[in-house]
C-alpha cells in the first residue's frame, strides 16, 4: 500500500518526459514536509523549483569547473586555514568578492615554491565558475606549447579566441623558464587583448621585475608586463610549504 509520501508512477513519468528526474532525489522529503507543516501548494511548488534550480546551478558550476582545468580538490573549504602562510587577509575577502573579474583587473600571485599559490588561485577559479563566470587555467608551460602545436595543425587562431574569450584565464607557474620569440609573442598577444577586456591570474616564484629578462623581445615584453602589473593586485604568500600539509600518511592501525 502506498504511504502519502509515495511519488505515483504517472508523475514520475511526467517528471522524466519533462526532463526534471533529478527532482524525484528530494520530492519524497519535500511531500512529507509539506504535509507535516501544512504549507501551502504555492510554498511546496516554489520549494521543488528552488530545488531543481540550486541542482541546475551545481552541475553547470562542476561543468564550467571541469572545462576549466581545475583541480576538484582545491576549492576555498579545503584551504587550510591552519597553514604557517602570511598574506594579506583583507586583499585576500576582497579578492574572493571577485570585483576585480568584474572591473576587468588582474591578479598577481607571488611567492616561493610551494606556499599555496596555486590553490589559491584554483580555489579563486571555482569561486568564479560558480558565479557564472567562464574560466580557464593552464600551466604557463602548458599554454605556450598548446599554442606552439596550434601553429602546426592550423589551429592558433582557435586556441587564441578560447583564450582571449574567458572571463578570467589563469596561468600557474609563470617565469620558470627562458621564452623563445614565438612565446613571448603568445604572452604579449594574450595580454594586450585582454587589457581592460577580462581578468588574468598570474601565479609566480619571481617577482613581475624578474620577468623582463624571460621574453625574447625586450620591447613587447615591457609593454606588456606594464599593462599586465598596472592593472593588477598583487598578492603576496609566504611561509612554509602548504604541500606538506597535502603529503599522504599511512597509519598501521587503519590496516588492521
Amino acid at each position: 500500500m502506498n504511504g502519502p509520501d509515495t511519488i505515483s508512477v504517472d508523475l514520475k513519468q511526467a517528471l522524466r518526459r519533462l526532463k526534471l528526474s533529478p527532482m524525484l532525489d528530494t520530492l519524497p522529503e519535500r511531500l512529507a514536509l509539506a504535509r507535516q507543516n501544512a504549507m501551502p501548494h504555492q510554498d511546496f511548488l516554489l520549494t521543488i523549483v528552488v530545488d531543481e534550480i540550486q541542482r541546475r546551478d551545481s552541475r553547470a558550476a562542476r561543468n564550467r569547473a571541469d572545462k576549466a582545468n581545475l583541480d576538484p580538490a582545491m576549492h576555498l573549504q579545503a584551504w587550510d586555514e591552519t597553514a604557517k602562510v602570511t598574506y594579506d587577509r583583507a586583499l585576500w575577502s576582497e579578492l574572493c568578492s571577485l570585483r576585480f573579474v568584474d572591473a576587468h583587473h588582474h591578479l598577481l600571485l607571488l611567492g616561493p615554491v610551494g606556499v599555496g599559490k596555486t590553490f589559491l588561485a584554483t580555489a579563486l577559479g571555482h569561486i568564479a565558475c560558480r558565479r557564472g563566470y567562464a574560466t580557464l587555467m593552464l600551466r604557463a608551460e602548458r599554454l605556450f606549447k598548446l599554442l606552439k602545436a596550434s601553429r602546426l595543425d592550423h589551429t592558433h587562431d582557435r586556441e587564441m579566441r578560447r583564450m582571449l574569450g574567458v572571463d578570467l584565464l589563469i596561468i600557474d607557474d609563470f617565469g620558470l623558464d627562458q621564452m623563445d620569440a614565438m612565446e613571448s609573442r603568445d604572452l604579449y598577444d594574450i595580454i594586450v587583448d585582454r587589457h581592460q577586456r577580462g581578468s588574468i591570474i598570474v601565479t609566480s616564484n619571481r617577482d613581475p621585475d624578474e620577468w623582463l629578462p624571460l621574453l625574447a623581445d625586450p620591447i613587447r615584453a615591457q609593454s606588456a608586463i606594464d599593462r599586465l602589473q598596472n592593472s593588477a593586485y598583487e598578492l603576496v604568500v609566504e611561509g612554509e610549504s602548504y604541500r606538506k600539509r597535502q603529503k599522504p600518511t599511512f597509519s598501521p592501525q587503519a590496516t588492521g
